[in-house]
């Protein structure tokens, strides 16, 4: 037998660990400081009278998508860029869960739960369903089904991984969600009022059917406090169905892979869980209420560096190919889903 003339180099040396640690952190520096200016000056503008109305979120996209288009991204930026697209995203994601606690969504009561979950859930798969009828593809319908049916651009952003779907596609679907979100934040007290629909109903109604947790505060305390809290507590429950829903789509994605792609061992990203125990720990009360307010609003810093990073990677010319077939989907879906959590409270005389 013959010996290999190399000798055993064993585990490499505490010193070069460390040597290929700060030759990282130098590398993603560049991208991930432009993702955090950009993402700044989102937060900015979304402070200004008449941008105020739009989701700092939605903002951050923009900015990226210009950047890349009218300016340049070097190649030396695509480390920090990923790293804000993956690992700061799912930090994000995890640090959403201090937003709700069981005893909230409890207080909606069992109508109002109900209500939340036959909406959310035949909203989500009709989505699907006229997804395939249209024929977008099934990533993107998948998106802008839980963007309608759960919350959002949050929903999306924390969605996204799990189908491993792509940039442009999370894109669009955000820019979709939002639009129709803005738009719910006109008609609805119209409609409220043309209806004569109680504080109580109007508050659920916008907590089950309007996109954005901003958004449904800002159309639900157009009609007062009563329908503002209302609506704020049945968003917050709506926004827990995430986890199943989750759930359910990374087996879907795992049995769709073809043969010979790798297989992830296990379907629930681990950002999921950290999502599920930060709501347990707020349910619980172990963080004060000004740590958690500084969290969350690090956090949407957090959510917009992600974003402009997602817009930095958008080919925008691939989103022009996508046609205007999303958007009649995202349109259907929001007012499918708009008219059956309204019959649902009609019909129990909320």
């Amino acid at each position: 037998m013959k010996l290999s003339s190399k000798p055993n180099q064993g585990p490499a040396p505490l010193g070069s660990v460390a040597g290929d640690w700060k030759t990282w952190g130098i590398s993603i520096l560049p991208g991930l400081l432009l993702a955090a200016i950009l993402a700044g000056v989102a937060l900015g503008l979304g402070q200004w009278i008449g941008l105020d109305t739009l989701n700092p979120l939605l903002i951050a996209v923009l900015l990226g998508i210009g950047w890349r288009q009218w300016g340049t991204v070097p190649s030396a930026y695509r480390p920090g860029i990923q790293f804000a697209m993956k690992r700061v995203l799912r930090l994000a994601v995890i640090l959403l869960g201090l937003r709700l606690s069981l005893s909230e969504v409890m207080a909606v009561g069992p109508e109002g739960l109900g209500i939340v979950v036959i909406g959310t859930l035949s909203t989500f798969y009709l989505t699907c369903w006229l997804g395939r009828w249209l024929g977008v593809n099934p990533r993107l319908s998948q998106l802008i089904a839980v963007g309608t049916s759960i919350c959002g651009a949050s929903a999306i952003v924390a969605t996204n991984p799990v189908i491993e779907g792509s940039e442009e596609d999370m894109t669009y679907a955000i820019a979709t969600i939002t639009g129709f979100g803005t738009l719910a934040m006109l008609v609805y007290p119209l409609i409220g009022t043309l209806l004569q629909l109680s504080p109580q109903a109007f508050g659920i109604w916008c907590g089950a059917s309007v996109h954005e947790v901003a958004q449904v505060v800002a159309t639900a305390f157009q009609q007062g406090s009563l329908s503002g809290e209302l609506a704020t507590i049945t968003k917050l429950s709506r926004v827990l169905l995430v986890v199943p829903i989750m759930v359910g789509l990374g087996w879907q994605t795992r049995r769709s892979r073809v043969s010979g792609q790798p297989v992830r061992p296990f379907p629930i990203p681990w950002f999921v869980l950290g999502f599920c125990l930060l709501i347990g720990v707020n349910s619980l009360g172990l963080i004060a209420s000004p740590i958690k307010a500084a969290v969350l609003s690090g956090n949407q810093l957090l959510l917009c560096i992600s974003l402009v990073a997602m817009g930095l990677e958008t080919n925008l010319a691939h989103l022009t190919t996508l046609g205007l077939k999303p958007i009649y989907l995202a349109g259907l879906s929001w007012l499918f889903l708009a008219l059956v959590s309204l019959a649902m409270i009609h019909l129990g005389n909320l």
